[in-house]
Parts: C-alpha cells; structure tokens; sequence
C-alpha cells in the first residue's frame, strides 16, 4: 500500500510537471477575434504543420485562403481537412515549387491574372538540414533557395496586387535558431560552394529571412504594406524536420516534446501578424510569442541587408526594383 501512494504521488508529480512545463512552452494564443471576410491569402507550405495551422485558422475567420504547396497531393488532403473544420469552402490549392524560378514566376502570373486583391501573403514553406548539398533547379543551395530567393522572388512578383489591396501585410516565418546556428551573413558562401554545413546553410537562410524582411520594409514605407518576420518555436511535428535523423526525430518528438510546441500553438504568432490589430502599420519589426523582440546585431546589419537585396535580385533575374 506505502508503494503504492509513492507511485501514485510520483506520477501526480509527473503529470503536474509536465502540465506546466508544456504550458510555459506553449508560448502565445492569438486573442484577435478579427474577420476576414472578403479577405484573400496566400499560405505558402499551407499543406503540414504551421502553415496548415495557419491555414485552417485563416479560414475559420472566412478567409479566401490560397494554399500554395509543391505536393498537390498532400495540399488536396489538407484542404479537404481545412474545409470540414473551418466550415469555409473559399479554400483553393495552387502549385509553387520554390525550388524553381519558373514555378514562382508562374504562380505569380496566376494570381496576378486571376485574384482582384491580396491582403495577406504568409512566407511559412521552408527546407532544413539536408545531409548533402543539394541544389534547386536554377542551381541555388536549396535551403537559401526556397527559404530565402523563392520567397524574394514570390514577394516582389506580387507587390504590385499587395499595393493595390492595401492595407496589407507581408508575414516572413523565420527562426530565432538562426543565431546559434550562424554568427553572420556569408555573402561569400551564399551558395555552399565553399564548402557545406546543413545547420550553417539553414541557419543562413533564416538570418536572410530576418534581413530580407527589414530591407522590405524599408522599401514599402507609405505604401500601405506592412512587412515582419518571426519566431514561431521549435515544432516537432513539423515536416521540417524530416531530414534530420530518424533517432533525431523521435527524440525531438518525444524526449524533448515538453519543452517544443505543437503545430497549432506554432501557428500563434503567424496568425497574430496576418489579422491584429495590434500591428497596424508596425512593419520591419521581428516577433516572437506575439510580441516584438530584438534579434542580433547580424540580423540588424543595414548594410548586409541591401547588399543581400541586390544580390538576391540579380540571382532571381527580378529586373524591377522598389
């Protein structure tokens, strides 16, 4: 019987522990209750974790949500899901590889040709730690390619429909990781040429993110269009990890669970910059848990910034400049 009250106490202890731990960690919850009837967005990745959080959410407050996915498999799947639990048949799915110029040049055409407005564009589609240099299809290192040049090119190819539709917003999923995974921006080795790290190039990726989103902000000043970048937490579930050893991933899942979030509770920030109040007319700015933070001092480098916005628009072959 003494055993077993000791059980019993170890596992309520347990349980208790557990319960808040998993609670400090969970970070924020978006408290907005904004509409967004007649609204259009676009969630790039809208078919697995945050961006399919973000999606469903989006939808729930009567978004025309575009899901702009490479797997139109999986995106079909998904949105038939968005669709029974949001109630919202205003759901699309769109093909974008960011891993291909011409893929982001046509998607871009699509939209352009094809929707009267946009009001939100979510950068969320993201690549992480592949175990070999691997190159997109214009010969990119893939992580800078579709985490950073796709979604340069994406952006830039529809501000002119965001200008139009303003107010809007432009919302940049980054990673707060970026600062123990890179000191500063390699302009150098942009590419992996140099040689190749998978948590150096991914970490490069998301400074560029950070960078990118500052020196757009800057360009878009009085224009109506607000651009910030974020932290959303480390996520488990997230295919992003799927790249990572097998025996990495399950110990990330299930070892270190109580310290990460879940998808949903990812998505919060996302969310909280595409439909708040809050942030009106705030742009430039990098957020974590909802709130405004202050990355490095790599990451507020003005100088690097408007070199890498040079050398990101060469590379993309973007012949327009703001």
């Amino acid at each position: 019987m003494k055993r077993y009250i000791q059980l019993s106490l170890l596992v309520l202890i347990f349980a208790i522990t557990y319960y808040f731990t998993r609670s400090y960690f969970a970070g924020c919850v978006c408290t907005s209750q904004m509409r967004l009837d007649g609204k259009t967005v676009i969630v790039t990745g809208a078919n697995t974790g945050i961006g399919k959080e973000t999606a469903l959410d989006l939808a729930g407050r009567g978004a025309r949500v575009i899901m702009a996915c490479r797997n139109l498999r999986k995106a079909q799947v998904a949105l038939q899901e968005i669709v029974e639990k949001s109630r919202n048949s205003k759901i699309v799915v769109k093909h974008l590889d960011l891993a291909s110029l011409k893929s982001i040049r046509d998607f871009a055409d699509d939209i352009n040709r094809n929707e009267p407005q946009l009001d939100v564009l979510i950068n969320n589609a993201g690549v992480a730690y592949l175990p070999q240099l691997t190159k997109t299809q214009d010969n990119f290192e893939m992580a800078m390619g579709v985490n950073h040049l796709g979604h340069f090119l994406l952006t830039n190819l529809l501000l002119d429909l965001l200008r139009k539709s303003a107010p809007s917003r432009i919302v940049v999923v980054s990673l707060s990781g970026y600062k123990l995974l890179t000191n500063e921006f390699n302009l150098e080795n942009i590419h992996s040429e140099q040689y190749y790290d998978k948590m150096d190039a991914y970490g490069q990726s998301k400074l560029a993110n950070i960078l990118f989103s500052k020196e757009l902000a800057k360009r878009l000043q009085g224009s109506g269009v607000t651009v910030n970048s974020l932290h959303p937490g480390m996520i488990p579930e997230a295919e992003i990890t799927r790249h990572m050893p097998y025996i990495v991933q399950m110990a990330v899942r299930y070892l270190a669970s109580p310290f990460l979030k879940t998808a949903k509770q990812g998505a919060q920030t996302t969310i909280h910059l595409a439909v708040s109040k809050d942030v009106e007319g705030v742009s430039g700015l990098y957020f974590m848990d909802c709130m405004i933070t202050e990355p490095t001092k790599a990451a507020q480098d003005e100088q690097m910034a408007r070199e890498l916005w040079d050398i990101s628009r060469n590379l993309v072959g973007l012949n327009t400049t703001i």
